[in-house]
């Protein structure tokens, strides 16, 4: 009994009964100074919600309790970098720290967690991305990032996928450099506000996959081309997509986005089927979506459609949420009102 509560205080880091600690424990206002350094990687071991309310500045988040932690990491840290762990209190971080030495990383781990961190009045910022869960029909949790304009996070899984990446839009900016590496990029078209290549780079990893249609593919050099009506499986089969039609109809706007140019995308992970619309008016091919669970449609003219087309899009397509995004100043604060007895569940977040 002693051999093994020795062994399992070795694995929270502290002590080494079972073998000599292979990584270093030091004090917050150390832990501070070190990650100046740029040849230092910060590591935020805590769920995604305790990441939000509060973290370190420049800070991974990489989820220790998650089955897939040493996956993401092996994928996202570099060996030839120290790797500095926090967590809450110091415990999940420690045992996170032994995992990570275990595999060779150089690991430094920070005594009392962000708790002792906030003691020594030293600074955090939060996350004003807000946070959506869902549950696919394989029993998962399913998670929605919203992060400004027409870019969103989708996690699942061990699965990190970025829709229409952008670093700044107006006041806001997003730091990709914070989140996990993509595994799946999806682009819907050329426009300043959907296309940004350095956000591209900064989500892109070694086995990154993107998907976009042929000028994107062509503006950056690379990227899978789908075209409308194009389908696809990935991710061993955990996400079939299919490249949908989005384009203007009001006469004088078809030039902003013409037919067959730019996709929306319909992504079912797992079983649940999410609609991403793209820059679109209500086309007529919207009436052939069906079984959509989330939906995210857009709302601004004279680019995509008036408060009043999104609500037709939206009972053509019947989604059980929807997200209306990409609305900029207009006014969609009716939008849940206006469909409540659509049946449909409308969510409005900080998509402007």
């Amino acid at each position: 009994m002693n051999k093994l509560l020795a062994c399992l205080i070795t694995m929270l880091g502290l002590g080494s009964a079972c073998g000599q600690q292979k990584y270093e424990n030091i004090e917050a206002n150390a832990f501070a100074t070190l990650i100046k350094d740029s040849d230092v990687s910060l590591v935020d071991v805590r769920t995604a919600e305790e990441y939000a309310e509060g973290h370190i500045s420049g800070a991974i988040n990489i989820d220790f309790r998650k089955n897939d932690f040493m996956e993401k990491a092996k994928s996202q840290l570099d060996k030839s970098k120290k790797i500095a762990v926090y967590c809450r209190s110091g415990r999940r971080s420690a045992s996170a720290a032994t995992m990570l030495a275990s595999e060779g990383y150089k690991v430094v781990n920070m005594l009392g967690g962000i708790v002792s961190w906030k003691d020594n009045k030293l600074p955090t910022v939060t996350s004003a991305y807000e946070l959506d869960t869902f549950t696919t029909p394989a029993g998962k949790p399913l998670q929605i990032y919203a992060l400004v304009h027409a870019s969103i996070r989708i996690s699942y899984d061990g699965m990190e996928i970025e829709i229409d990446p952008v670093s700044k839009l107006g006041n806001r900016t997003i730091d990709y450099s914070s989140m996990p590496r993509a595994t799946h990029i999806f682009v819907t078209h050329e426009h300043g506000d959907h296309f940004d290549k350095g956000a591209i780079a900064q989500c892109t990893g070694d086995n990154t996959v993107l998907e976009t249609n042929s000028r994107c593919a062509e503006m950056l050099g690379h990227g899978d081309v789908m075209a409308n009506g194009d389908k696809k499986t990935l991710a061993e089969g955990r996400i079939e997509v299919e490249a949908v039609p989005a384009y203007n109809t009001t006469p004088g706007r078809e030039k902003f986005h013409p037919k067959g140019r730019d996709n929306g995308y319909i992504l079912t992970i797992d079983g649940l089927r999410i609609y991403i619309a793209g820059d679109t008016e209500d086309i007529p091919e919207m009436a052939g979506i069906k079984d959509i669970d989330i939906a995210f449609l857009p709302c601004n003219q004279p680019y995509t459609m008036t408060t009043d087309q999104l609500e037709k899009a939206a009972r053509m397509v019947k989604p059980k949420v929807l997200f209306p995004y990409h609305y900029g100043n207009t006014d969609v604060s009716h939008l849940p009102e206006a469909l409540k007895n659509d049946g449909i569940d409308v969510r409005i977040r900080h998509y402007e």
